[in-house]
Parts: structure tokens; C-alpha cells; sequence
């Protein structure tokens, strides 16, 4: 029996979830999916400039699943760039730091993020 993934948690979702090239229409586009936690380590490590050990901790999982979850996520965007194809952040097993208050612990039967649903860090229970 294969382990339950682990959930991460991210401090939001992307306020924008699709990027394509200029001048090719969408209806022939190729696209690669970028999950959020994926968007999250991007964020936290590129644009932030964290390092892997503090950015690991904030999402609440090891150090090396976290590069290995940036270094996918790095692999993605490039390609999507070299190759001129469409990138679509989305999924994932993810949960909202911003739907946890201060002091206490996530409860993930309840505030889990299905990627299938819609739902989003604003639409959870505080």
C-alpha cells in the first residue's frame, strides 16, 4: 500500500494560473501544469530568496522533498519557455497557511485543497 501524500502548505494561490506565448492561439497550444506547491517554492525561493531549509520549514515538509518539488517546478517553466508552450498552475496536495490562525495547527480533514473542486486559500473556514 503506497504512503498518502503529505500536504504542503502554501501562503497563497497564484492570482493568475495560465501564461502562453504571444501570437499562437490558445485552441493549438501544448501545455505543462505547474502545481502550486511548485508555485510556492518558486516564490518563496526565487522571488523571495529564501533558503531551502527556512522555505522547507514554512511549508511544513522536509528539506529535500522541497528541492525536489523546486527543482520540478524550475524544470517545468523552463520547458514551457524553450519550447514556447502554454504553463498552467494548478493541483496538488496543498493546504492554505492563511486559513491557519496564529498558534494553532491545520486540521486537514478540514481545510484540505482539492484540486478537482475549485476551491482556494480565500473560500476556507477561518
Amino acid at each position: 500500500m503506497a504512503r498518502p501524500p503529505k500536504w504542503r502548505k502554501v501562503d497563497q494561490e497564484p492570482a493568475v494560473t495560465y501564461f502562453k506565448p504571444r501570437g499562437i492561439p490558445l485552441r493549438g497550444l501544448d501545455e505543462v501544469v505547474l502545481t502550486v506547491e511548485g508555485f510556492e517554492a518558486l516564490r518563496m525561493s526565487d522571488m523571495e530568496g529564501m533558503d531551502q531549509d527556512a522555505a522547507s520549514l514554512r511549508m511544513g515538509i522536509s528539506r529535500q522533498t522541497f528541492g525536489r518539488i523546486l527543482a520540478a517546478a524550475r524544470k517545468t517553466v523552463s520547458t514551457a519557455i524553450v519550447k514556447g508552450i502554454g504553463l498552467r498552475i494548478e493541483g496538488g496536495n496543498y493546504i492554505c497557511n492563511s486559513s491557519v490562525r496564529q498558534g494553532e495547527s491545520a486540521s486537514i480533514t478540514d481545510e484540505r485543497v482539492d484540486s478537482q473542486s475549485g476551491d482556494d486559500c480565500s473560500k476556507l473556514p477561518k
